[in-house]
């Protein structure tokens, strides 16, 4: 019991790590699988076919395809609009302030639902045509609260000290911005464009309101769970995930090093 109380803290951490994991392990293990019927839902035999033919599927690489347009686009933008409200929060004062404060929030506790019936009848009022436009726009408006969360704490944290020992040596308000402030708000808007890209890539019910035909990939997964699920779609949602666990592992590494490498 004693050893138990001790390491409390590190058994539940472990264990709700293989709860996170799990349901990733059970797509990846499946990937290898050469199902008998149109579910990919019981384990078969082991068969690379998949992984041999990612795109053997008619029309889910190029569903993939749009999901990463448009997730790269919705990042680009709503991490620009997103650092720019950021700053404009914490660093200056106008009227309205508490009010913006507030509601650049909303996306966050709003249902997504009733996001994406609003979206839909903005957009069917204004007698815009749904597609990729309309998609990039949900996606953009609903990224960027989470943008602006990750960058304003960041900004928050940040010491005036160094932006006033720049100014006093005669650096410029953009040299100070770009050689001072920016670097040090790069961890936050790095933080705020990998969630943006995430969020984008595999969201759903806005997107599925607001489409039009477009097909994304989280739309051709649904679509196909009706009719039968290819086991090329464990494969790319694998290939995804090494990809994600990759690009945090190497941030890792790259934040360690420059704490290795800065002075003491």
């Amino acid at each position: 019991m004693r050893w138990l109380r001790r390491n409390l803290v590190v058994i539940a951490g472990l264990g709700t790590l293989a709860y996170m994991i799990l349901p990733n392990l059970v797509v990846t293990v499946f990937s290898f699988n050469n199902p008998t019927g149109r579910f990919n839902y019981a384990w078969q035999e082991f068969s690379l076919d998949a992984w041999k033919d990612p795109c053997g599927v008619a029309d889910l690489c190029g569903s993939l395809s749009l999901s990463l347009q448009i997730a790269l686009w919705a990042t680009i933008g709503a991490t620009v609009l997103g650092t720019a409200i950021a700053f404009a929060l914490v660093r200056y004062r106008f009227k309205a302030r508490g009010a913006v404060n507030s509601l650049i929030f909303l996306p966050m506790a709003m249902p997504e639902i009733v996001m994406a019936a609003s979206l839909l009848a903005l957009f069917l009022n204004m007698g815009i045509q749904l597609g990729f436009w309309t998609i990039l726009i949900a996606h953009v408006m609903f990224c960027l609260s989470f943008v602006v969360a990750a960058v304003k704490a960041r900004v928050l944290s940040m010491d005036p000290r160094l932006e006033e020992a720049a100014r006093d040596l005669y650096a410029g308000p953009v040299q100070t911005f770009v050689r001072v402030t920016l670097p040090i708000a790069a961890p936050g808007i790095a933080a705020g464009a990998l969630l943006s890209f995430a969020l984008s890539f595999d969201d759903f019910i806005i997107t599925n309101f607001n489409s039009g035909n477009t097909v994304t990939f989280p739309m051709f997964v649904w679509g196909s769970a009706q009719r039968g699920t290819p086991v090329q779609i464990n494969v790319i949602g694998t290939a995804m995930f090494v990809i994600a666990v990759l690009v945090v592992l190497v941030g890792q590494m790259a934040g360690n090093r420059r704490k290795k490498a800065q002075p003491k």
